[in-house]
């Protein structure tokens, strides 16, 4: 057997890697020529861990520009091509349409499986497979639960794998497939397409909403005169095995390229079922609030109004991602109020924002290491 994947970006070669390195033939496709010849130079730029050893070891992996290609080669093919938010919150499709319409245009089809990896609105699959039925192929909904920067160790210590879709056939090969990429053994959660979309946003606006939780309980304490002993007070609260201690921390709020989007897919779905009052919308405003509570925490608490210093700013610390990150916002909040910031991040990250800062706040920024002359205040959490 085969294996396509179509957009073959940070997850999605990942993926391929994985499949790869389990004794598949992988075919992977991405719009990016240049890209594409270093994949299949084993030349890969990336900030993920282990990626590049991956590549540098693949035997059996080949990359091309031609979707149709790997549609026609292969028996299964994994699509993780991009579906960014509009305004409304709900995933803007038309990436994956072109995917179908590639299976459309593409000959002898009948039989074949697009799973469909990236994150889509409840109710897609069963539009994407109303259109390709009359082809003969079959669509699974397979999303996976990974965070930039440790997506390889994501991938193969997953909790859950879910799918969705009636092929019985077609599910256990995949089962199969996960079962030989995982160190342990996750559950295998079958579904029809739309539950497991639901669940995919569901499980991410849960995880939003926990962290929300802690950094509440944390405000409270800290307006409580008792800030010492929110880790104390979390970890009790965490003991109790109905809740658990993963993501029950205070800091900043939920950011990146994922958990927000969820987030507000999930209150958007939620509100066009009727859904007025739901936790999503709760949630994120909660979220937009704590980023104004922390600025607030950490301007009183320099009371002698030192430079501040970020660690880091990406939305994870060793990651090259600024989407939606509490620190940048909370570096801008600071700097905008009349503060100096030191900033000592990774290359990609510096490299990204160096010229615009300079640019609005001039000698107010600085970037590297503050000279051990100089005291700053920390912004850890």
């Amino acid at each position: 057997m085969k294996i396509g994947l179509i957009g073959a970006g940070r997850l999605g070669i990942c993926l391929a890697l994985l499949m790869e390195n389990a004794g598949y033939d992988v075919l992977v496709s991405d719009i990016r020529e240049d890209y594409v010849d270093n994949l299949n130079k084993k030349i890969i730029s990336s900030t993920e861990p282990f990626v590049q050893e991956h590549l540098k070891q693949a035997k059996y992996l080949e990359a091309t520009t031609d979707n149709k290609k790997v549609i026609q080669e292969c028996d299964i093919i994994f699509t993780l091509v991009a579906t960014p938010s509009l305004d409304d919150g709900s995933y803007d499709m038309s990436n994956v349409w072109d995917v179908v319409r590639d299976f459309q245009e593409t000959e002898k089809v009948n039989g074949k499986t697009l799973v469909i990896g990236c994150t889509t609105n409840p109710g897609d699959c069963v539009r994407f497979q109303e259109q390709l039925n009359s082809y003969g192929v079959n669509i699974i909904y397979n999303p996976e639960f990974i965070a930039q920067g440790s997506i390889i160790k994501d991938l193969t210590h997953a909790d859950m794998v879910l799918l969705g879709g009636n092929n019985s056939e077609v599910l256990d090969t995949l089962s199969e497939i996960y079962k030989k990429i995982q160190v342990n053994k996750p559950t295998i959660s079958i579904m029809s397409t739309t539950a497991a979309e639901i669940v995919k946003i569901a499980v991410n606006c849960y995880i939003t909403t926990k962290i929300s939780f802690a950094n509440m309980i944390g405000q409270v304490l800290i307006l409580s005169g008792i800030e010492d002993e929110i880790e104390p007070v979390l970890s009790s609260i965490a003991s109790d095995s109905r809740i658990g201690s993963k993501y029950l921390k205070f800091g900043f709020g939920f950011g990146g390229p994922c958990l927000p989007r969820d987030n507000r897919s999930f209150s958007k779905y939620a509100e066009k079922l009727g859904l007025k009052y739901n936790l999503g919308t709760v949630t994120d405003d909660f979220n937009n609030e704590h980023a104004k509570f922390l600025k607030n925490y950490f301007i009183n608490k320099n009371v002698d109004k030192l430079p501040f210093h970020f660690d880091y700013i990406s939305y994870k610390k060793g990651t090259d991602i600024l989407t939606e990150s509490q620190q940048y916002k909370l570096c801008l909040d600071l700097l905008n109020s009349g503060y100096e910031v030191y900033v000592s991040d990774n290359a990609h990250i510096i490299q990204q924002v160096s010229v615009l800062l300079k640019n609005k706040y001039g000698d107010k920024i600085h970037f590297g290491e503050p000279l051990k002359t100089i005291t700053t205040f920390a912004v850890k959490l």
